[in-house]
């Protein structure tokens, strides 16, 4: 809390907001004046620095930027037409007597030729865009998030656009339930198969996608269907290119990042920031701010929070006592980042959701930082889908524990907010599988058909539903899925690169199988949309779960949260006839929801109209008798009626 202040401080004097400090975007780049344009960069180690592009043929020195102090350069430019929508262009920078050819640093539009691979800086002239739904405002509870990749979205074998994410993405996402949209791979980044997670140009949409202009008509057609958007933000690292990225651009790396060993990151290959740096910090607080201000953003998910804050960024650690969070190893200067990040967030818009990637569960992560904590409102619960992938891959289901899953989707740290999850993106790229493929494998290329008996599918069909209905309604305070594997998306993502021909195949969703109505494919995204709105109508995330019973032998979970009760019977073999079932109250109780249902794939062996009397037993303990299937899962009500009336409220 000393170095928030102290760097407070500098960076504010005494009384300053950081909404309005960190204004780099409206400063630095291009911009059009009355008379024309006007340029200007920071680049403190030049010794000149030039544009050039279209608009001078190409001429390297032409147009020279006059230094104007603290390593700021400008040129203005008295013609209206000097610079127009589409126009290509490069900073060309003298350091040392070399000539370095650099793309400006706040562009916001970047470009590859399609002949030569180069990429090129590209002026941003289009008219202003016409929000339509400028009062949206996020809800910050009951987050059900949809993880997507614009890119990838499309059925065909080819890079998807904007415009074909708002015609046949959006309404999916709408009519499955999710309230959040969180889209990776915006920030400009040169290689697609880096899933956007090595930036380049931290001011510039995706031009594979669209058009600026494109991509807030996405975000404002999301917010006319109530659904909130988060950018996938990396201010953890970035692309250690030169020609395309921010890596010495003046010619030194410790403009941006740190100088030797620990500028660079040792598994990812990348450039590590200075956030001692208060240059760097006007840099990363104005991206904020930019992305919400001009795309009306509603917040971010910080990737790569565990690499920012740990100088060994947590590689080959096992994080088992509090030594482990505060010691040398922690980069204090990447927390006090954090912080300022999450206030400032705040400033510009006291509605916005922040989520932190970190896999060490630091403590205070989704604290306020007024009392002490990093500021997020949640942390994605990380040791969810190694649970999964650990079970599925070591041990049959018939041995599953029900105390350890308890344990592992219900513990975490008080005061804190998770998102829960079963697999993301992370569990769906080549090299890995989907829970859907690690159950089911080869058999989903010839068994998926509702006119095909496979004990292989049945079983994965049953638990597809189980684990995400466990994981949704124990795993956190909000919930998380990657765009496809609500329906058991086969096959992996495999980006085109040298190593597949540079093949789209496997970089697309195959929307198909789920609408062609002959593959149950159907069942699971039916049950995934059910599960969803269940959870919302109830509110379930409004109150932490209660475990009501635990029957490891049978395999069966029994717990209560915000009124609805979840039986679950994870046993492959064994139904149970009358079996005693723990409620909250007793009471009448109906079935709301259970995975057995036709429409789900299932048996429909779970009778929705008989209501259940639950009465106290000799130990005080509401229960009733019911019948519990295998491989089931059942969710309660209890029914409320009002005795003068005898109606159901």
């Amino acid at each position: 809390m000393d170095n928030y202040a102290r760097k407070k401080r500098e960076l504010l004097g005494k009384g300053g907001k950081l909404i309005d400090f960190a204004n780099g975007h409206e400063y630095f780049g291009f911009h059009r004046t009355e008379s024309g344009w006007v340029y200007r960069e920071w680049a403190p180690a030049a010794e000149e620095v030039y544009l050039t592009g279209d608009m001078v043929g190409w001429d390297r020195t032409k147009l020279r930027l006059t230094p104007v102090g603290h390593g700021v350069f400008e040129i203005f430019l008295n013609d209206p037409n000097a610079l127009y929508d589409g126009c290509h262009v490069q900073t060309i920078v003298k350091n040392g007597g070399r000539m370095l050819e650099r793309i400006p640093l706040y562009i916001r539009r970047v470009e590859q030729d399609k002949t030569t691979y180069a990429w090129c800086g590209v002026i941003v002239d289009e008219p202003a865009y016409e929000w339509k739904n400028k009062r949206f405002r996020p809800k910050k509870d009951g987050l059900f998030v949809y993880e997507c990749h614009v890119g990838m979205a499309q059925e065909k074998a080819d890079i998807g656009t904007y415009r074909e994410f708002i015609d046949n993405v959006l309404p999916r996402v709408k009519s499955l339930g999710y309230n959040t949209l969180q889209i990776m791979a915006i920030m400009e980044h040169p290689y697609y198969g880096s899933f956007g997670y090595q930036v380049s140009s931290f001011f510039a949409a995706c031009s594979r996608y669209g058009t600026p202009n494109e991509l807030k008509e996405l975000i404002d057609t999301a917010h006319g269907m109530g659904i909130a958007v988060l950018l996938d933000l990396v201010h953890s690292h970035a692309v250690k290119n030169t020609a395309e990225g921010i890596n010495e651009f003046d010619g030194t790396v410790y403009q941006f990042f740190h100088e030797g060993e620990r500028g660079d990151h040792p598994a990812w290959g990348t450039k590590l920031f200075n956030y001692e740096k208060n240059e760097v910090i006007h840099f990363l607080l104005s991206n904020l701010k930019f992305w919400m201000t001009e795309y009306h953003f509603d917040g971010f998910r910080f990737d790569g929070v565990t690499s920012m804050i740990y100088r060994n960024h947590g590689l080959g650690v096992s994080f088992t006592d509090y030594g482990k969070y505060f010691s040398l190893n922690t980069d204090t200067e990447a927390i006090t980042y954090l912080q300022l990040a999450n206030e400032l967030i705040r400033q510009v818009n006291k509605n916005a959701i922040t989520v932190a990637e970190d896999m060490s569960a630091m403590p205070g992560m989704c604290l306020p930082i007024k009392d002490g904590g990093i500021g997020f409102d949640y942390r994605l619960a990380m040791g969810e889908p190694d649970l999964w992938i650990k079970l599925i891959k070591e041990q049959g289901d018939e041995t599953w524990d029900m105390w350890k899953i308890w344990c592992e989707l219900t513990s975490r740290r008080p005061g804190e907010k998770y998102i829960g999850y079963a697999e993301s993106h992370d569990q769906a790229l080549v090299g890995d599988k989907t829970i859907m493929f690690r159950l089911c494998d080869s058999e989903m290329y010839t068994a998926m058909s509702k006119q095909v008996q496979s004990a292989v599918i049945d079983r994965g069909v049953a638990l597809h539903k189980m684990i995400r209905l466990v994981t949704m309604s124990l795993g956190g305070e909000g919930y998380l899925n990657f765009m496809g594997n609500e329906f058991g998306h086969p096959e992996w993502i495999d980006f085109p690169r040298e190593g597949n021909g540079w093949s789209y195949q496997y970089c697309r969703r195959q929307w198909n199988l789920v609408d062609n109505g002959l593959l149950r494919y159907e069942y699971l995204n039916n049950f995934d949309g059910a599960m969803v709105d269940l959870a919302k109508k109830n509110g379930i995330f409004a109150a932490a779960p209660k475990c009501l019973f635990i029957d490891a032998q049978c395999q069966v979970l029994v717990y209560e949260r915000n009124g609805v009760v979840f039986a679950l019977n994870f046993s492959p073999t064994r139904s149970f006839e009358g079996y005693w079932l723990t409620l909250p109250d007793p009471g009448r109780y109906e079935v709301v929801l259970t995975t057995d249902e036709a429409r789900f794939g299932g048996y429909e062996r779970v009778d929705k109209k008989y209501v259940y009397e639950a009465a106290l037993d000799n130990d005080g303990r509401a229960k009733c008798r019911i019948y519990l299937p295998a491989r089931t899962g059942i969710c309660l009500k209890k029914k409320d009626f009002s005795e003068k009336k005898g109606r159901r409220k």
